[in-house]
């Protein structure tokens, strides 16, 4: 198990992963703290401490707004739930432009979803309407936790309530 660590801004906004030695870098340093730990413990020549699984910067960090990021399939696949956003299947997925490139779309976070290679080879270069196939949500850029779970397998319980989940 990798010693992933959850990275919040001062806002307490997701920034990123980072690894526990970095973390514990930025800790003492008083660069960040921790909120959070995951029950394990470094050890110095003289002290044991406990191993951060989320820290907070003490510090604001100006992040590019999520439709600033780079578009790739990753966090577009991520984005639309590894689900085709015409049919609803989770096998053989690819990318589609909503607005084909041949008609003028762009690679935008707005004009790119997550589609079957059945329905993406059926739409065609056809628009939405044409080909009678509308996205069932609105494409739009990723929140900014997307990117973090790219980052990661799975989000552990500890950074469920920082990443916006309900807490259970």
């Amino acid at each position: 198990m990798r010693d992933d660590v959850l990275v919040l801004n001062a806002t307490y906004e997701p920034l990123n992963i980072c690894t526990a030695k970095r973390a514990i870098v930025l800790m003492f340093k008083q660069k960040a703290e921790a909120l959070e730990t995951s029950g394990r413990f470094f050890h110095s020549a003289a002290n044991s401490h406990p191993l951060p699984d989320v820290i907070k910067l003490n510090y604001f960090v100006k992040v590019p707004r999520a439709e600033m990021r780079k578009v790739s399939r990753r966090a577009v696949l991520a984005r639309d739930n590894h689900s085709c956003q015409y049919c609803g299947s989770r096998a053989h997925l690819t990318i589609d432009h909503v607005v084909p490139k041949s008609r003028g779309g762009a690679t935008t976070w707005d004009n790119i979803v997550t589609s079957c290679a059945p329905c993406n080879a059926r739409k065609g270069d056809r628009l939405p309407r044409e080909a009678g196939m509308h996205p069932r949500t609105n494409p739009r850029p990723p929140a900014p936790f997307a990117f973090i779970q790219l980052a990661v397998l799975e989000i552990r319980r500890s950074w469920r309530r920082y990443l916006g989940y309900a807490t259970a």
